[in-house]
């Protein structure tokens, strides 16, 4: 018999509230299958299974909150499964997949009348006394905020000022914590942008509208690469010490449109061809807005890059996420004058920088490894 835990999602999450249960007693499963969905404040979501094997006990109800490696369910691990069950994750860290979990199968489907509803959402709706059942989302995803109000005010009404969401307020926390116990250094570099967008437009040429590559799958792919020669840059500070990880799974930064951020995975984001890179982004950007994401997208990012994308600030002077032991930033692609073959010359360039842990690099690797990321940029043909 093997225990399914609450996994934890980040070093942010302390509990969440399990609000679905997508199998019964008796139900066989196999490795990477969604088996509930929870409540945190990064929104509902999918949480699969690590093992093969027959649920046995449903041991949290939907509506309870659970700590982080706290008891769900028992299951019975089928195979070689049985004998080689995985300890169950400790409170402080997550889930660390050694491969990516396969989609969830067809014999077990998210049944359709499934209700995705943002944490405020179903506060405000109990303050409000509004049956969530009677909603339909504005978006196409979760429930929001801006829909439980209208539902239960309808018409036009004074705008009262935001309160802090509990998602700012966690991310408050773990950064704050982030910058007291990891002893940060920062560097930063100009990287000149011209043979990037160059072959991008050469290459989007010949593409549909809806299959055209953007420059910040170029970004990714580039830190990506990198890393393979900076290993040290990649993994987890954990028990006094660091871990490096088997696969270099780069975490994005995304906006959400209600506030805050998540920052899921892409996995062995080196391995993968831009074109899938770039549809597999375009992917996770879509289901972290619309409240879809899954668990091991959340817990399984080995580094993390943020990007403030067009239009907006130049630099970008980003907080290591705990575990993880560095993060890139990457502000707007911006005109300026530049120097080539001895000229001076406008041309695109973007400003990146790295934030990393003192306690596993310095900065003569952390300069080496942005400047690999840079010539990977001036030979986008090889990315």
């Amino acid at each position: 018999m093997a225990d399914f835990v609450m996994p934890s999602l980040g070093a942010d999450m302390d509990s969440a509230t399990l609000t679905q249960w997508l199998v019964k007693p008796g139900a066989t499963v196999k490795r990477g299958d969604v088996v509930a969905s929870v409540e945190t404040t990064k929104g509902i979501i999918d949480i699969e299974i690590f093992d093969a094997g027959t649920i046995e006990t449903l041991v949290a109800a939907p509506g309870t909150e659970v700590a982080v490696g706290g008891l769900l369910a028992t299951y019975r691990p089928t195979g070689t499964a049985a004998a080689a069950a995985p300890p169950a994750p400790r409170p402080t860290e997550a889930p660390r997949p050694t491969a990516p979990a396969p989609p969830p199968s067809a014999a077990t489907p998210a049944p359709a009348e499934r209700l995705r509803v943002s944490p405020a959402a179903r506060r405000r709706a109990r303050e409000l006394g509004v049956d969530l059942a009677t909603l339909m989302p504005s978006t196409g995803g979760a429930l929001t905020l801006a829909d439980v109000e209208r539902a239960a005010a309808p018409g036009p009404r004074a705008p009262s000022p935001p309160a802090p969401s509990d998602m700012r307020r966690q991310i408050a926390l773990s950064m704050s914590r982030a910058k007291r116990e990891i002893p940060h250094y920062y560097l930063g570099l100009t990287v000149d942008m011209t043979a990037a967008l160059r072959w991008l437009e050469a290459a989007n040429a010949a593409r549909p509208v809806t299959e055209r590559l953007l420059y910040g799958a170029l970004l990714l792919k580039a830190v990506a690469c990198a890393l393979e020669k900076y290993p040290e840059l990649n993994g987890f500070w954990r028990d006094d010490a660091f871990q490096p990880a088997a696969a270099i799974n780069v975490g994005t930064a995304i906006r959400l449109r209600q506030g805050g951020l998540v920052a899921p995975a892409l996995i062995a984001a080196n391995r993968q061809p831009l074109p899938d890179l770039m549809r597999n982004l375009q992917d996770v950007v879509l289901r972290a807005r619309t409240g879809k994401l899954r668990a091991t997208e959340l817990a399984s990012a080995t580094i993390t890059v943020t990007s403030l994308g067009e239009g907006s600030v130049e630099t970008v002077y980003p907080i290591i996420y705990p575990p993880q032991v560095a993060i890139v930033g990457f502000g707007s692609v911006v005109v300026r004058p530049w120097v080539a073959a001895g000229a001076v010359v406008a041309a695109p360039v973007i400003h990146a920088t790295l934030a990393a842990d003192h306690r596993v690099t310095d900065g003569t690797r952390g300069s080496a490894f942005l400047m690999s990321v840079a010539d990977l940029l001036q030979r986008p043909e090889h990315l």
